[in-house]
């Protein structure tokens, strides 16, 4: 729960949480990051939990997306490491098959059954940490300053974490403004009404045929040794496989089905868990 007060025109947000009461951001802090900001703090749309929306307009070490604005959506509560290892990371990845295998009685994720490609010590875990110092502007009142700040730039919805975790009309202001898009699901079965802004993850053929039923233009990752395109498939021209002929952000072409392209896209696992990718056909 969030309660908005105005104080000199400074939107200042008090989170009601198990553990504290206590003021979050107040625009203006003279230490905070003169970029990045909050547009999302709430309740998972995926189980309710308590989650936040983060984004980033700093410089990126990706070379595949390129210089996209970055979009962290993570528990609030936990950590996104302990988030992971505890199962908690449902509520901001669903049911994604690459979060791994878990524990049935303690919910407790198996040991190197990962297979998500985002590495969780690198920037997830700054991200979260960062805001827990308050080091981030809280935008969740003023969605319309949000959407200035990444006015004419393209944003990638969930740099980790499922874009259909936040509510839907969070995403309509932020990106009001902005060039462009990319964004994937897992939860494109729950939530189709994502589908002319994010492409449809998909680990099968069959899952590829589902998606596509429900309007969503898919992206189907195969496995890492033996993957194959599929008829109405391309290969993501910025993977290693098709040699990084372009990145992300000039790409676009992973806007599901509000982008200019047509084709669904394939691309081999990668990252550290790739090995994992079954990658099957059913």
């Amino acid at each position: 729960m969030q309660t908005c007060l105005q104080r000199d025109a400074k939107c200042v947000i008090y989170r009601v949480t198990p553990w504290a009461f206590r003021p979050a951001v107040f625009l203006g802090f003279p230490n905070m990051s003169a970029q990045n900001f909050v547009f999302y703090r709430g309740p998972s749309m995926i189980d309710g939990a308590p989650i936040i929306a983060i984004a980033t307009i700093a410089r990126t070490s990706n070379t595949k997306t390129g210089a996209m604005v970055q979009t962290w959506i993570l528990r609030e509560d936990v950590n996104p490491i302990d988030a992971a290892r505890l199962g908690l990371d449902s509520s901001i990845c669903g049911d994604c098959v690459h979060r791994g295998k878990h524990d049935l009685l303690t919910g407790v994720r198996l040991p190197s059954t990962r297979s998500c490609y985002v590495r969780l010590d690198t920037a997830p875990r700054n991200v979260w940490a960062t805001e827990r110092r308050g080091r981030y502007s809280d935008l969740t009142c003023d969605l319309p300053a949000a959407a200035a700040r990444v006015a004419g730039r393209i944003v990638r919805l969930g740099s980790y974490g499922d874009p259909a975790a936040v509510p839907m009309g969070v995403w309509d202001s932020l990106l009001s403004l902005a060039a462009g898009h990319t964004g994937y699901t897992h939860q494109w079965s729950r939530f189709p009404e994502f589908s002319a802004w994010v492409m449809a993850s998909c680990d099968s053929s069959a899952e590829r045929v589902m998606a596509r039923a429900l309007g969503f233009r898919t992206f189907r990752v195969a496995a890492f040794e033996s993957w194959a395109r599929e008829s109405g498939e391309v290969l993501c021209p910025a993977s290693a496989e098709a040699g990084k002929k372009t990145t992300c952000i000039a790409c676009k072409a992973c806007g599901g089905t509000s982008a200019k392209a047509r084709a669904d896209i394939v691309i081999p696992a990668h990252g550290g868990g790739r090995k994992l990718v079954n990658g099957g056909a059913a």
